[in-house]
């Protein structure tokens, strides 16, 4: 199908639509050519718009009540669980649609990973969506701190204490970000600004993300460009729209089990003792979601070698379009890139577990083993594949994957020749 410019039947909204083309964009929304044979592996932007959605929400309501002072910020989140109606499940959809939300862009990125979703022509697709990733990193981390728990002090503690390896300027950004010499009171208050302010920035990241994936269209699983006029596309509703409310529906279950049944299960027991100065935790962990870094972090023996490394996780991510110097995108056609990328997943699943372990014997040894593999696999790895790997053929259309298979074209063809007479009994 091709997209037609949508022009308002009414003179008013002809009017309206020429200074401000409000109508004209929500048509080209709803026609918005898709490639036909999108899975569901693409119905996780439309959860992630969602969950921000709802983030935004539940934060606005929840900061109605909470009180940003170090001695009065635990009991008020008591207030909100105890005595505010339904105060609880605010909460509890807040704190655990952050776990969703970073599961639902984990899965996003290792999809884009896996269809060369990254690759030319859409680069700054990829990389605005790895800015909005550490936009989110950012309030997750400052949300963390809110509650004034045990965990939340000494994470607070650690991870600000960080930025003081930073050679001449450290210093000066660690005591800004404290407010002062130590963690406190002013520390609080400027991350409940930031964690409110984030979100906001984040949504104006997203509509430019959005922006920019309609200019060059959507990537589909065979990794090849449509041809709009050849009935290789559908328009986005209802058709797509459709399917990501299933897809939705279905992560809403799961979600909503974790909010009515288990929703302490992705937090840390200590964050409901309040925030004490004077006794440490005997592990300090962060967020789950935050793990893998933090295992990177703490598998450099130097602390600013740490830094440096964590961070080069995050940011060697946005030159991944250059380093892959593949000129194929889908993994489906690449057969050693696919088994490397499953070792990438299964790295980044580790650093997870060893992240919330001590830093210590058989679990720093396998942190730095999978650290030195994950920058391996980007820097030498995946150059090396571009040049030497020995890809597939490629199909002259998305339906050809479809249509050449020999078993559905024996299928079609039997039911056809049933349907002509050959066998009409059996096919009735």
């Amino acid at each position: 199908m091709s997209e037609e410019k949508y022009i308002p039947n009414s003179k008013i909204g002809q009017w309206f639509d020429s200074r401000l083309p409000l109508l004209t964009l929500s048509a080209h929304l709803r026609e918005y050519p898709t490639p036909r044979n999108l899975n569901y592996w693409w119905t996780f932007g439309g959860i992630l718009t969602f969950f921000l959605i709802t983030q935004i929400v539940t934060g606005v309501i929840l900061a109605m009540y909470y009180v940003a002072h170090s001695d009065l910020a635990f009991e008020s989140i008591e207030h909100i669980m105890r005595d505010i109606n339904y105060g609880w499940l605010i909460r509890y959809v807040h704190a655990n649609g952050s776990s969703m939300f970073f599961l639902a862009v984990y899965i996003h990125i290792f999809r884009t990973l896996y269809y060369g979703s990254y690759k030319s022509p859409r680069e700054v697709i990829w990389i605005t969506g790895l800015i909005i990733y550490l936009f989110m990193m950012v309030t997750a981390f400052t949300g963390y701190v809110l509650p004034w728990g045990q965990m939340s002090f000494w994470a607070a503690t650690v991870i600000t204490n960080l930025f003081s390896a930073i050679p001449l300027i450290g210093e000066n950004i660690t005591e800004w970000l404290w407010g002062g010499y130590s963690v406190g009171n002013p520390t609080l208050n400027r991350f409940y600004s930031l964690h409110y302010l984030f979100p906001f920035l984040i949504f104006g990241l997203v509509i430019l993300h959005i922006w920019a994936l309609h200019v060059p269209g959507n990537n589909n699983p065979v990794g090849i460009d449509v041809k709009k006029n050849n009935n290789e596309t559908v328009s986005f509703h209802p058709f797509i729209v459709m399917k990501d409310l299933f897809a939705l529906l279905v992560f809403l279950i799961i979600f909503f089990i974790f909010v009515f049944f288990a929703p302490n299960v992705l937090g840390h027991p200590d964050n409901y003792i309040v925030a004490n100065p004077l006794v440490t935790p005997s592990h300090i962990v962060p967020e789950w979601y935050l793990l893998p870094f933090y295992a990177i972090l703490r598998a450099i023996p130097s602390k600013l070698g740490g830094v440096i490394f964590m961070f080069a996780s995050i940011f060697i991510l946005m030159l991944l379009p250059w380093l892959d110097t593949s000129k194929v995108r889908s993994a489906t056609f690449r057969p050693l890139y696919k088994k490397f990328f499953w070792i990438l997943v299964v790295t980044v699943i580790l650093l997870g577990y060893l992240g919330a372990k001590p830093p210590e014997g058989i679990y720093l040894i396998l942190a730095r083993i999978a650290t030195i593999y994950y920058f391996v696999h980007f820097l030498i790895i995946l150059p090396l594949l571009g040049r030497y790997e020995k890809t597939s053929p490629l199909p002259l259309s998305i339906s050809d994957p479809v249509l050449n298979k020999p078993d559905i074209v024996d299928k079609f063809k039997k039911i056809v020749g049933e349907y002509e007479g050959e066998n009409v009994d059996s096919f009735k």
